[in-house]
């Protein structure tokens, strides 16, 4: 019974406009089993998940459900027929109670006997051990709390397989030790679950098999115990342990007792980053590496002020200072350019020429605005200067091809002459040639005297530029790579354990 397959899905593919999002992938699950679906961004967990779902339909291929072909036509379909999911963002009514959540949309009667569903609920929440009443507002749980009530949603409308989307990403170490004895009861019913996070330890933890994406492909199942840590990271980053990059770049000066251009000490932010120590000199490129959901972009967030800084203290040049706001960072010399091109980044309805003035305009302050020829000045110089493919300056920027909105944001953050400047994911979703004209400029802004922190989910391109290279790991900093130990294998190594190289 708990080796039987319930789910069995063959040879599924499926494109977008110019992305094959899926090529001919296989994907099992097993009753009484707790299946990890693994993968970078992109790699294709999602677009499998919402073709068995019935929010995408497949091009090709063919799904099993207890060893009958299928094919769900909506969420609601699956749901009927015993598919449960949960996501990341809870989809309940917080201003209904506990039981009203677990057996909303279920009745089919005008009547509904308020005393016998919450005798129900009180049952299920009982067996299946969640600390909660039928009859308090949802509102009043912890995040935790809500995640099993979800859960338990999904098993009171009997559920055969249960999906759960990234459940850890808002718990604490606790909250999440509860949800996994609550997935272990639910496998012990033979429940199969499809269990899909970042973080690997947990993966080791409650798993027993792996499955691998990467890049729309199945890589591989594995069993969970079978697996080292180390190999799971090289199949999802699609590197070979043994793969050894050239590195050439540019090596900072650096004497001993130099003074950190940009140094921070216990630093935190609301976004769930761990205190950090940080510090970067002058012509120092260095970068944040690790997975998807490691903490990269939530630091360097930490360190520019764009999420709320909860503790810590930042020196710039040794003087501390106070930075609350992302203009405080700004004030302070420090320039950043954010992972999301199209929310963060450009305005797409602005010019070209606006977009890229825009840090400087900040800067000066609305009350002193750029003169059109000083605006046409500026941009012509950073147009010419970094390539920027646009028919005029008053061409809107969302016309532009992603590569050139890019170098229109990083020119945005050159004209402010910042003394470092954080650059996350500046490459992806361009084509090869301006990613190596990206690359180059680091390194010729290294060389000029600019501090830069480069982000990218591609190590072998972090080598190419990074002289140090800072790892993290389920939100914290596990250890610092330079010199010869700056190698592809020790990154991953490094990810793989947690902790320093070598240890």
């Amino acid at each position: 019974m708990q080796n039987e397959i319930i789910l069995k899905m063959e040879g599924i593919c499926k494109s977008f406009p110019g992305v094959r999002a899926l090529d001919n992938v296989d994907f099992m699950l097993r009753r009484g089993e707790i299946h990890a679906l693994m993968g970078e961004n992109g790699a294709g967990k999602s677009t499998l998940i919402k073709i068995l779902t019935g929010v995408y339909q497949k091009d090709a291929g063919q799904v099993y459900f207890e060893g009958r072909p299928v094919h769900f036509r909506s969420p609601q379909d699956a749901q009927n027929n015993g598919i449960g999911t949960v996501f990341q963002e809870i989809a309940l009514c917080s201003n209904l109670t506990v039981a009203e959540n677990m057996f909303i949309g279920r009745s089919r009667s005008a009547f509904v006997s308020w005393k016998k569903m919450n005798e129900q609920a009180a049952e299920m929440l009982a067996s299946l051990g969640i600390p909660a009443s039928p009859t308090q507002e949802l509102a009043s749980c912890s995040i935790a709390v809500q995640q099993m009530i979800a859960i338990a949603r999904a098993v009171a409308m009997d559920c055969r397989i249960l999906i759960l989307d990234e459940p850890t990403s808002s718990l604490d170490e606790d909250e999440t030790k509860k949800l996994f004895s609550l997935m272990r009861a639910l496998k012990a019913r033979g429940v199969g679950i499809i269990f899909i996070t970042h973080f690997i330890d947990q993966v080791y933890e409650i798993s027993d098999r792996i499955t691998v994406l990467r890049n729309g492909k199945l890589i591989g199942e594995y069993l969970t115990e079978e697996l080292p840590q180390i190999e799971l990271v090289s199949k999802m980053m699609g590197k070979a342990l043994g793969d050894v990059s050239a590195i050439k770049k540019h090596e900072p000066p650096q004497a001993e007792d130099s003074v950190p251009v940009v140094e921070a000490r216990g630093l935190s932010s609301a976004a769930g980053v761990r205190p950090f120590d940080f510090a970067i000199h002058a012509g120092e490129v260095n970068g944040f590496a690790g997975l998807l959901g490691s903490g990269r972009s939530e630091s360097v967030r930490a360190i520019f002020a764009a999420d709320k800084v909860t503790g810590g203290e930042v020196k710039i040049k040794g003087r501390r200072v106070k930075i609350k706001t992302p203009l405080d960072a700004m004030k302070q010399g420090i320039g950043y350019l954010p992972e999301d091109r199209k929310n963060d980044g450009i305005i797409e309805d602005l010019s070209v020429r606006d977009n890229i003035i825009l840090a400087l305009q900040v800067l000066k302050g609305f009350f002193r605005p750029l003169s059109r020829t000083e605006a046409e000045e500026f941009a012509n110089k950073y147009v010419q200067l970094l390539g920027i493919k646009t028919a005029s300056l008053d061409t809107p920027i969302r016309s532009l091809s992603g590569g050139n909105q890019q170098k229109a944001i990083l020119a945005r953050w050159l004209l402010t002459k910042p003394m470092y400047l954080i650059l996350d994911e500046p490459t992806r979703g361009i084509d090869v040639g301006t990613k190596v004209e990206i690359q180059k400029l680091v390194l010729q802004l290294a060389a000029e005297g600019m501090s830069l922190t480069f982000i990218s989910s591609e190590i072998d391109e972090m080598l190419r530029v990074c002289s140090r290279l800072i790892v993290l790991k389920d939100r914290q900093i596990v250890g610092e790579l330079s010199g010869e130990n700056l190698t592809e294998q020790n990154v991953m190594q490094m990810i793989a354990q947690g902790g320093e190289w070598g240890a």
